[in-house]
């Protein structure tokens, strides 16, 4: 099976290499050439609104679609060429949980594992480590559907395990869930991140691609718009803090024009207007200051969701 081979500037080659990557369905482009690289032991995310073509992206990265045009590898290898080969070194948690119902919570990882031909013992050993991993060892003889959409999520990430892999692929993996199930699912995906798995990731949470990804690409209509770490784009494409304020919707876009100058720039949303600042505080000093009065008030920093904002005119969730 071939490796990927160290570049001669000793960096390593990257595990996943596309350059530009299309896929076509009829007379759309839901991936539209598309350009990029992921490091070994690198956590990347690709951050987009529903649609965008981030779970298109990701059939393809994980050798279950081929592309229609561009360049791909994977390890080193083509999916279109070594799907098989590929797909035994990856591991795949889709965005909706295929959990096997007739199974018990530790079944569900010895008959995955067995899947790749693992001797019974070594799956056995697997599926003990991962269900304490994934804080599942109390439950190992319960039924899938007594678990919490929390737990499901979780023991679908141990299946994706079991096979050691060398590159989990998460699909928006924590869609639907409760902020605490969110939370306890972070903190299983920052300790494969300690032990050196690469993650690539979909989602259109900023928060959680704020959290989870070292480097990303900002994805839209199947193109990308930006590409670096969420601290270097916050800083390229948006101010240190953004006020909002509320005056009413059918205010709103009246408000605007007593609050222009205020701040870097202005965006004027259905619901309330934003206005981008170094310094909230003192933004919101001078929109009291020239008498306006709005029904809520904000400061906060400034997240991915302005760079979105910024780069397409529109918000990740509409």
């Amino acid at each position: 099976m071939s490796e990927p081979s160290a570049r001669l500037d000793n960096v390593p080659a990257p595990v996943i290499s596309a350059t530009a990557l299309t896929k076509t369905y009829k007379d759309m482009n839901a991936v539209d050439g598309i350009s990029f690289e992921v490091a070994p032991g690198e956590s990347f995310g690709l951050l987009g609104p529903n649609g965008a073509g981030k779970s298109t992206t990701m059939r393809m990265v994980g050798a279950v679609s081929t592309r229609t045009s561009g360049d791909l590898t994977i390890l080193g290898m083509d999916p279109n060429a070594h799907g098989p080969e590929i797909r035994a070194q990856l591991g795949v948690v889709p965005q909706q949980d295929n959990l096997d119902t007739e199974l018990r919570v530790r079944d569900n990882l010895i008959v995955y594992g067995r899947y790749f031909g693992l001797p019974r013992a070594e799956v056995a050993k697997r599926a003990d480590e991962l269900l304490e991993f994934a804080q599942l060892a109390d439950r190992s003889k319960a039924k899938i559907d007594d678990l919490s959409g929390g737990m499901k999520r979780r023991l679908t990430i141990a299946r994706a395990l079991i096979n050691e892999p060398r590159i989990l692929l998460l699909d928006e993996p924590t869609t639907g869930l409760d902020p605490q199930a969110r939370h306890i699912l972070w903190d299983r995906l920052f300790r494969l991140k300690e032990l050196g798995t690469t993650l690539v990731l979909t989602t259109h949470y900023m928060d959680e691609a704020e959290q989870l990804c070292d480097r990303l690409v900002v994805v839209d209509k199947g193109r990308i718009m930006a590409e670096g770490a969420p601290a270097a784009l916050i800083r390229e494409h948006s101010s240190r803090e953004v006020l909002e304020v509320r005056f009413g919707s059918d205010r709103n876009a009246g408000a605007a024009a007593a609050l222009a100058g205020i701040g870097d720039r202005l965006e004027v949303l259905p619901d309330r207007i934003l206005v981008y600042s170094s310094n909230g505080e003192e933004a919101l000093v001078e929109v009291t200051r020239r008498g306006l009065a709005p029904i809520t008030s904000l400061v906060r920093r400034s997240s991915l969701e302005d760079v979105f904002l910024r780069l397409t005119g529109r918000t990740l969730i509409e």
